[in-house]
């Protein structure tokens, strides 16, 4: 166990940042999974933007490798142009 103020600050910080972590990228794989069921073109189209600028966010913030926010978005593009 922690000693030290500060460290016990660090531990509940960490802790919060942790579950705000965990929360925004769950959502994110939630709504790409939504846009890869999504069967009109429209409603792809719309959801599209959201889903990139989410993307975007995580790999910002380095929750998500810049590179693996880089292979979604074009796989989303493609999935979403062939509809």
């Amino acid at each position: 166990m922690a000693n030290h103020k500060s460290a016990l600050k660090r531990i509940r910080s960490s802790r919060v940042k942790q579950l705000r972590n965990k929360y925004q990228h769950k959502t994110t794989r939630n709504a790409v999974r939504d846009l890869r069921a999504a069967t009109e073109k429209k409603e792809a189209e719309a959801l599209f933007p959201k889903v990139v600028a989410m993307l975007d966010k995580l790999a910002k913030n380095n929750i998500i490798h810049k590179n693996k926010a880089s292979n979604i978005k074009s796989k989303l593009a493609k999935h979403v142009a062939a509809l």
